[in-house]
């Protein structure tokens, strides 16, 4: 089958093997980091969060722009395959070669295949992990609403924590002028369990989105939050 015509919302435990993390951390230290460090004047705070083990994990973010992506492996030192919308994988796009082998699969956004569904459970049969980002697209800071709840499923479906990532005061592109550089902070949050609800997952992510990027939490409280521990 041509490349043109395979379906990217199905991707095999097979393709995320020693020779594609050899070639996404290869892109991570020699491409993102030396960008980062050129053109980003960045903060990295809750790295000791991070797993050390390479079990069934999630990291959710807020998406500011389109370096989010490599972003969060940045931060976090992990390989992560991440959901993407279809039309990045179209012969079209300019980014879809690197985005193919850097291990992402396409998601319709819409109405989720079965595909997506295999492929997220293929995932975490390898060390790599899964990355999302609940509000679906680009989103400005501000309201914090809208939130998809397909990561809280996948989640208790797979039996993953959650790494929560605020993606914090993203200052736009970088600028081509000499010496002058934008900001982003990051925050890394510990592992939001998968034995909490729907409801309760959601809004915890949400809570910690709020307290450390500019939003505003628009996330209801689920009913007794206050009277569980929620570890």
């Amino acid at each position: 089958m041509k490349e043109k015509e395979r379906n990217y919302n199905r991707r095999y435990a097979r393709e995320y093997n020693w020779m594609r993390s050899l070639f996404y951390l290869t892109f991570l230290r020699t491409v993102v980091d030396n960008f980062m460090r050129i053109f980003y004047d960045y903060k990295i705070y809750g790295r000791e969060n991070v797993p050390k083990d390479n079990g069934k994990y999630i990291y959710a973010a807020n998406h500011v722009s389109i370096f989010d992506p490599p972003i969060i492996p940045f931060a976090t030192r992990k390989t992560i395959a991440f959901m993407a919308k279809e039309e990045l994988f179209e012969p079209t796009e300019k980014l879809q070669w690197l985005v193919k082998r850097l291990g992402a699969f396409a998601v319709n956004r819409s109405k989720p295949e079965i595909a997506t569904f295999k492929t997220v459970r293929d995932i975490f049969t390898t060390k790599w992990s899964l990355g999302v980002f609940p509000q679906g697209g680009t989103r400005p800071y501000g309201k914090l609403e809208g939130i998809k709840k397909g990561f809280a499923v996948i989640a208790k479906n797979a039996k993953a924590d959650i790494v929560p990532v605020a993606i914090a005061d993203f200052n736009g592109y970088p600028k081509l002028k000499p010496f002058t550089r934008r900001k982003f902070t990051i925050y890394i949050g510990k592992p939001i369990s998968y034995k909490l609800s729907e409801d309760e997952i959601i809004y915890e992510w949400c809570k910690f989105i709020s307290e450390h990027a500019d939003y505003e939490n628009c996330a209801p409280v689920p009913s007794n939050y206050n009277e569980k521990c929620l570890v």
